[in-house]
């Protein structure tokens, strides 16, 4: 999983602009959706879905971190609720599920899920008792409460890994952990999560990539220096799974490849997606995801049925032949069927972001998406927005007063999704 990598950020994707040649390759041995879903438009949210498989809503985890006066536009209307930014233990993760059926388990990179201890002597509120590896994982390089890296050049000032080489890149060196890793590992069932950091802020690139970026930018390409991170996390990818094809184990092995949440406006062209990070519009919250799953899926396939983040989480247990409680639920539904090239059931997805990203010109909101079409519901004056995404991608025009009784049937549904995820709302400001 990538971090803020937006939808049109790989050449597979559209982007002329940008070198991926080994997610383009994983996309041509695998199956690539054109209408894959983070579960929110910021990064912790989306990450507890996919480690725990419950939507953000659920475990009240919505917030990029610790939502705080510092994202509060003056002025506002309404006050964004209280929020959770710590992974709880109560919480069953994804890894905890795997390591109790057998199987090892590494995580390299960025997670989000810990907070940072507020109290001195109080362990609860945060910090190093809710890394990865206190939720399942066996081996923590890189994870701790770090939204994004303080700089991308060794020594990183990342509190779990330690400095090696001056000015070694931090995508380089989370590639090159998990391979050890790995090496030491093959002779088990692995569960491996590779979360890098990259391209987050801060944008930094090895000068090599950064030089060979230069003069391509325009429509798809801001930045040079972004475009050296986008193929830097390439070149991890692609390091990773050589390293599986030389370890004799790619014939079983599944492979994800996806990022947490739109691309940030201010870095990347997320054309022709309407706005990025942080927003309900697609630009905030579609992303790329290709699954390979050896004896599944087929080569070259792209499949249009949109899916969510959850759904990572439940397809990851069902390869692994791990069965849930009849108590327990999740809220995705195994990728095997679509990936298999089989139909599915229809159904709606939803999302819930009631707060103001740090950049503070979104709307805090919810959505649902139903078929082609897609309603955004506004907290600061519960107004709504009816969009058709096959025939108007980029959400310019509103439907709403044209269909209102698709708009009615689209809300009623968002509602009750609401109240049954007991998702907290913003209040009225006096």
């Amino acid at each position: 999983m990538t971090d803020d990598m937006g939808w049109s950020d790989l050449h597979c994707q559209g982007n002329v602009k940008l070198h991926t040649p080994n997610v383009d390759a994983l996309a041509r041995q695998g199956v690539r959706f054109t209408d894959a879903y983070a579960a929110a438009p910021v990064c912790s949210p989306t990450r507890a879905a996919v480690i725990t498989g419950l939507a953000p809503a659920r475990l009240n985890i919505t917030q990029h971190g610790a939502d705080g006066p510092q994202f509060w536009p003056e002025g506002r209307a309404i006050q964004p609720p209280a929020a959770d930014h710590i992974l709880k233990h109560e919480t069953v993760t994804l890894a905890e599920r795997l390591h109790t059926a057998g199987y090892h388990t590494g995580f390299f990179g960025k997670w989000h899920l810990s907070g940072t201890r507020v109290r001195k002597n109080d362990p609860s509120t945060g910090g190093a008792g809710f890394y990865p590896d206190r939720h399942g994982f066996e081996i923590n390089v890189g994870g701790c409460g770090f939204g994004g890296p303080p700089t991308y050049f060794d020594p990183f000032r990342i509190p779990t890994i330690k400095p090696r080489k001056d000015g070694e890149y931090l995508t380089d060196r989370l590639a090159d952990e998990a391979i050890a890793w790995m090496r030491l590992s093959k002779d088990r069932p692995m569960f491996v999560c590779l979360w890098t950091y990259n391209p987050h802020y801060p944008f930094e690139a090895p000068e090599a990539l950064v030089e060979k970026y230069k003069g391509r930018e325009g429509r798809g390409l801001k930045n040079p220096v972004y475009g050296g991170q986008i193929e830097a996390t390439d070149r991890a990818v692609g390091r990773v799974l050589d390293e599986v094809n030389r370890l004799g184990i790619a014939d079983r092995t599944v492979v994800i490849f996806t990022s947490d949440n739109g691309g940030w406006s201010g870095a990347t062209d997320n054309h022709p997606l309407r706005s990025g990070k942080g927003d309900l519009f697609e630009g905030g919250i579609r992303v790329p995801l290709i699954v390979r799953w050896p004896g599944i899926t087929r080569p070259g396939v792209t499949a249009r049925e949109p899916v969510i983040s959850m759904d990572l989480t439940a397809t990851v247990l069902d390869a692994a032949g791990v069965e849930l409680s009849d108590e327990e639920r999740l809220d995705g539904r195994t990728l095997r069927p679509l990936l298999a090239g089989r139909k599915i059931k229809p159904r709606s997805l939803f999302f819930h972001y009631p707060h103001f990203a740090w950049h503070k010109s979104n709307r805090p909101g919810a959505a649902v998406r139903s078929g082609d079409h897609k309603l955004i519901l506004r907290f600061d004056d519960n107004s709504v927005e009816l969009y058709d995404l096959a025939a108007d991608i980029g959400e310019r025009s509103n439907l709403a007063k044209k269909k209102p009784k698709l708009a009615g049937t689209l809300r009623g549904q968002l509602d009750a999704w609401l109240v049954e995820t007991g998702a907290r709302r913003p209040t009225l400001r006096k």
